[in-house]
């Protein structure tokens, strides 16, 4: 068995072994996950990405959780749909953070995932978060400042990446069609007669 990484202070970006591992329920989910894929990409992690059903494939989600420590994971993400028990399994067999992201997959919306996801025990925590896309990305994310808590160098990725944000909403609100400032408090409005008295009519002087 490999010796498992302490990970102290060492970045975790441009490991040859992957320390994110995104867990499908079924090879469909594949698509709605390319998000989280991509997200961490950008942060330079790359994933490993696995197929296990918590239902089909039992044994198989039960290997590869109990192994996925020692192996140098470090956070999982779980993605299904339906009964979505997929993030809870994994969660019920590691001390590895698990982040579930519910999918669509029934024709309710996806809140059918949303609920199985979320509705955990005492005990066995899965952070969940919304669904589909954005719930991909977000939980990409997240894996990312989970990690950046012992990697200094992930963590000034992270600012960059908040401060990239921020400065695109800043540029749209300062576009050619866009006022500079957005909103302005209203002072306390005066009556018609102060209004006079505070501006002087014209020709005076």
């Amino acid at each position: 068995m490999p010796e498992e990484r302490s990970g102290s202070h060492q970045s975790v970006t441009g490991d040859l072994n992957p320390v994110v591992g995104i867990v499908l329920g079924s090879d469909s989910d594949r698509p709605a996950m390319e998000e989280a894929t991509r997200t961490l990409t950008e942060f330079g992690i790359t994933p490993e990405l696995v197929v296990a059903s918590a239902h089909r494939s039992p044994e198989l989600l039960d290997r590869y959780a109990r192994a996925a420590e020692a192996r140098g994971i470090r956070v999982l993400i779980a993605a299904a749909g339906g009964a979505a028990h997929l993030a809870g399994a994994l969660a019920a067999r590691t001390v590895l953070p698990v982040i579930g992201v519910p999918l669509e997959a029934t024709g309710l919306g996806g809140l059918d995932s949303l609920l199985s996801t979320v509705q955990m025990p005492p005990g066995v925590p899965v952070a969940t978060v919304s669904i589909g896309p954005w719930g991909a990305r977000n939980a990409a994310i997240l894996a990312v400042q989970m990690l950046a808590t012992h990697d200094p160098e992930l963590r000034e990725r992270l600012r960059e990446f908040k401060a990239k944000m921020a400065r695109k909403i800043e540029e749209a609100a300062e576009g050619p069609n866009q006022p500079a400032v957005i909103a302005r408090p209203e002072g306390p409005k005066q009556s018609p007669a102060s209004e006079e008295i505070a501006s002087p009519r014209r020709g005076s002087q």
